[in-house]
């Protein structure tokens, strides 16, 4: 049975007849008798790691000191290339298909099916898909593009009417940038973390249809380039999937004789320079002449190639790939609001805010909105102080600044994403896996997972809390040397140490506010 109440979105795991399907962690129990709860990603609290809190938390600020200083004494030079997550055309129907049967057998739940805890639609929305992108896309790179649905019914549609799905009515401006995207975003996050009722079917089927309407309505006016930065749930996909080690790299096609062969991305750079601005030698370029050049090749979501027989799969630095990623506008509200909104989630279950919001005579939607708006412009805040005071440090333009390190921010909101989710994947996952096999509640098992059972896996509280430590402190470390690397090529070499101190500054800030938060409970 799935429990859908609680603050913060939280799911509880009940069996029957009050009996806890969880089979514990490490042989303890997760929740005993009725009515109690079962908070997924609260599993392994301060108490459960093997050193004292106040000791991991300065561990953690000390790790990322050290790195700083590591950096500034054996980096000197911008190493990363920005390799980007280049995505090809769709020329099989197969990944779209898959997709499509997917979404069709989600709906059977939420058209059809009761609305009742047994029925899989929340957690398949919020563990499954939701909590589900962030293991896939960090594996396999911005995979949601190959199986949307929205974007396989739109080219279905373009077939039909003999259109390209490539071109709308009007042209997507580049100013528009990931600002539908952010507003998707945040639209979902308030949903999952705030709005009344949020796993009751009618909730989810009424957000779902707004969200198809708009998406669809995008891409009818703009073609599929508006999925790429207007669509919420791709541009998610797209931001963790940058931190992917497998990319595509292009190839040169076997070409007739006598015909010149065709020039790569990096050739047509000027100068012979690469996107990144590394010469084809190994040489960066000079320090103070002007930001990365935002090229096609470092965008994640650039235009498809002609054939996918042009392109092979190949390993790469994921902080390459994080390199790669290109500044658009948006860019910095859309990290923004991915890890504000995790740091409101792990608030919204601390004692603290809890209390709050019961004394409180406002309505506890209204406070839980007022508390996620909160929470996401103090972290907007934090960043936007850092940026412009490195800027001025640095004797850089404080306007592209903090575009430019936006991309730093990523690892760090993947961080707590892990940290913050990975007990709700863990065992909320296993339960709505169970559920699925009975859509619409008659007892049937479908996919032959019904009696499936819950099973630890083999975490224990420490080890839960030790991964949360862990996951956030190599988020922060790696959002440093991104940032490291960038300032490098923002700043001149003379300021180019002294102005990544506010940087250094934010994520400290950010490390020891996120492990409070994190173990608040």
């Amino acid at each position: 049975m799935l429990l859908t109440e609680g603050v913060g979105g939280q799911f509880l795991t009940q069996g029957v007849d009050g009996q806890f399907l969880a089979q514990g962690v490490g042989g303890q129990f997760l929740a005993q008798g009725v009515g109690e709860r079962l908070l997924a990603h609260g599993v392994g609290g301060r108490q459960d790691l093997p050193i004292p809190f106040s000791a991991a938390v300065s561990g953690a600020a000390i790790a990322l000191l050290v790195s700083f200083a590591a950096l500034g004494f054996l980096w000197r030079e911008p190493r990363l290339a920005g390799i980007p997550s280049y995505v090809t055309r769709n020329t099989t129907w197969l990944r779209p298909a898959i997709g499509i049967v997917i979404a069709a057998y989600f709906a059977i739940g939420l058209l059809f099916g009761p609305d009742t805890p047994d029925n899989p639609t929340a957690g398949a929305f919020y563990v499954l898909f939701w909590v589900g992108l962030v293991p896939l896309s960090l594996v396999f790179g911005p995979v949601w593009r190959n199986f949307n649905p929205l974007r396989t019914l739109h080219r279905a549609a373009c077939a039909l009417l003999r259109r390209d799905p490539d071109h709308g009515w009007k042209t997507l401006s580049p100013r528009v940038g990931y600002w539908p995207a952010t507003a998707g975003l945040l639209a979902f996050v308030w949903l999952e973390l705030v709005a009344p009722d949020r796993a009751t079917l009618p909730v989810i089927t009424i957000w779902l249809t707004l969200y198809a309407l708009t998406t669809l309505t995008g891409a009818a006016i703009f073609g599929s380039q508006w999925f790429d930065k207007g669509d919420a749930f791709e541009a998610y996909s797209t931001l963790i999937g940058s931190l992917s080690p497998i990319s595509r790299q292009i190839t040169q096609p076997t070409r007739p004789p006598g015909r010149p062969a065709a020039k790569s991305p990096q050739d047509k750079s000027p100068r012979g320079k690469s996107p990144h601005g590394i010469s084809p030698q190994g040489k960066s370029r000079r320090r103070d002449s002007h930001p990365p050049a935002q090229t096609k090749p470092r965008n994640s979501a650039a235009k498809a190639t002609e054939s996918p027989a042009h392109t092979k799969l190949t390993l790469r630095n994921p902080l390459d790939g994080m390199a790669g990623l290109a500044h658009a506008p948006g860019l910095p509200a859309l990290v923004i609001v991915l890890l504000g909104s995790t740091m409101y989630d792990s608030l919204s279950n601390a004692p603290l805010w809890v209390r709050f919001v019961q004394e409180s005579r406002l309505p506890a939607p209204l406070m839980g909105t007022f508390g996620l708006l909160t929470v996401i412009a103090l972290v907007l805040a934090l960043f936007l102080a850092a940026t412009t005071w490195a800027a001025r440090l640095g004797s850089a333009a404080p306007a592209t600044t903090a575009g430019e390190l936006a991309h730093s921010l990523v690892p760090i909101a993947v961080g707590y994403l892990v940290a913050h989710y990975f007990t709700l994947f863990l065992f909320e996952g296993q339960h709505t896996l169970a559920l699925l096999s009975d859509p619409l509640d008659t007892g049937a098992n479908w996919l032959g997972t019904a009696n499936w059972t819950l099973q630890s896996l083999g975490a224990t509280p420490a080890s839960i809390a030790m991964l949360q430590v862990t996951v956030i402190v190599i988020g922060h470390v790696l959002g440093t040397v991104l940032a490291h690397d960038r300032a490098l090529t923002l700043f001149p070499h003379r300021t180019a140490v002294i102005g990544q101190i506010p940087l250094m500054a934010l994520m400290v800030i950010y490390t020891v506010v996120g492990l409070l938060l994190l173990f608040a409970g």
